[in-house]
């Protein structure tokens, strides 16, 4: 059975590039029927929170990216990893190192004072010296000395690497806490991992994996290196490129399977599709076309995506997620119109569930047109025209059929073009020059709300 994992380290929130990988060892599952693991590699105990697992577990869940076991601590495993080291010692395969920090970094020193790339000598691999007092020593894994480490990537093809260009690696630190090249090994084995689908700045990592796993005389899984994700200018991706956590775009108004769709788009493809299904993804899925070369991230076609997907998603799920927008602006939609309504009208227009919010809120609570609208569109010569609309809209039974040939029996009675009469109308009503139609608009905030609006507004006008 294909079982595949993601194991993040909880340093930070679960970010773009984690989060794809993430997708990518999900979808391979599901597509074969396998099982997906999650792990939290929590060994880096200085920079390891809890605040920032939970942001992965949030992240993965508001992702739909469902774990079919796990989530497993590493920490919690530290007795397992001591074993196995302790195993490989006995074996000859690894060995104590009693070197210091100082002794250490003298060597690497020395070394580039040589011209040298720095690394471990092996100065206790055979040694045969009385261990110094007071020092805790590290294990070492005892590298292959010649020869060399070949795989075949899933993703980037055949790889090989010299062993000399490895070194004695340490596997288990003085604080008996596995390091990232043992653990990883360790848990991939005892949860039997068969597809390791990570990003590719784990590729030196994996000969020394190899070697640990021939070693302990285990199976390899299969290994596949997905591409870095780079900004739209070529660097490196950051903040500056729009890459944030995940849980920023759900802040900011995306829809989970617009930010799913949108990251199996990052470095892989399925034809010409741009926009497709997580069932889709699933059945169409697989690691022959991920990308060799890195992705470009792209904020204004996500934005584009999600707009797809504001246009289709139900509206009365639309309404629940601009809901809290809502009320983070003090905006409540008691006594107005239906809001999953309101939606509706808007979204052909917005890019997020943000947008969305804002544009709702005039019709909920005025909004003041600024002195700059007033002074543009409050003129003498539509006054006349805008005070026959309001005594006119007092006599019709509300619905937009009637509004709209009200408005237009008052545009030909005064001689007006539409616009003349529909943008003042617009910033006396909802405080803006933006809305739908002015008809449906009107409609929607309802006749009493409206008639008042515009009461007050034309109180306003020149006289």
């Amino acid at each position: 059975m294909i079982r595949t994992r993601f194991a993040p380290s909880p340093t930070g929130y679960l970010h773009v590039g984690g989060a794809r990988t993430a997708l990518f060892s999900w979808a391979y599952a599901r597509k074969h029927g396998g099982k997906f693991i999650l792990r939290v590699e929590d060994t880096d105990l200085e920079r390891s929170t809890q605040q920032s697992v939970q942001a992965i577990l949030d992240g993965m869940q508001w992702l739909g990216l469902d774990c079919d076991e796990g989530p497993f601590y590493q920490m919690q495993r530290v007795e397992r990893y001591q074993a196995v080291a302790e195993q490989l010692v006995n074996e000859g395969k690894a060995y104590r190192c009693y070197a210091s920090k100082e002794e250490l970094d003298a060597m690497r020193e020395a070394q580039r004072a040589r011209g040298e790339k720095p690394r471990y000598d092996g100065r206790w691999r055979d040694s045969l010296q009385k261990p110094p007092a007071g020092i805790k020593p590290v294990i070492r894994f005892k590298n292959p000395l010649d020869g060399e480490v070949t795989w075949n990537d899933e993703v980037k093809g055949p790889i090989t690497i010299s062993n000399n260009e490895l070194d004695d690696l340490v596997i288990l630190r003085g604080d008996g806490v596995p390091t990232y090249n043992f653990g990883v090994v360790i848990d991939d084995l005892d949860m039997n991992i068969t597809h390791v689908i990570r990003g590719d700045d784990h590729v030196n990592n994996t000969p020394r994996q190899i070697n640990i796993y021939k070693a302990l005389g285990a199976a390899l899984p299969k290994f596949g290196h997905v591409p870095m994700i780079l900004g739209h200018d070529g660097e490196r991706l950051s903040k500056r490129h729009g890459a944030v956590g995940v849980m920023q775009y759900r802040d900011e108004g995306f829809l989970p399977e617009a930010l799913v769709n949108y990251l199996a788009r990052l470095g892989w493809s399925h034809g010409d599709d741009e926009k497709f299904s997580r069932e889709q993804l699933i059945e169409w899925f697989d690691l022959a076309h991920i990308s060799k070369s890195p992705a470009r991230f792209d904020p204004d076609k996500l934005l584009w995506l999600n707009q797809q997907y504001l246009r289709e998603a139900d509206m009365h799920r639309l309404a629940e997620l601009v809901q809290p927008f809502l009320a983070a602006d003090g905006c409540s939609t008691a006594g107005g119109p239906a809001l999953y309504a309101v939606i509706d009208l808007l979204r052909p227009r917005a890019s997020s569930l943000r947008e969305l919010a804002d544009a709702a809120v005039f019709f909920y609570r005025p909004l003041a047109p600024s002195a700059a609208l007033r002074s543009q569109y409050y003129t003498a010569e539509v006054h006349a025209a805008l005070a026959d609309l309001h005594t006119r809209l007092h006599a019709i039974v509300w619905n937009r059929a009637a509004i709209n040939d009200v408005v237009k029996a008052v545009v030909g009675a005064h001689a007006l073009k539409m616009p003349k009469l529909a943008m003042p109308l617009r910033v006396m009503v909802t405080g803006s020059t933006q809305t739908p139609s002015i008809d449906a608009t009107l409609e929607l905030i309802g006749k009493e709300t409206v008639l008042a609006r515009m009461s007050a507004e034309l109180k306003r006008f020149p006289a």
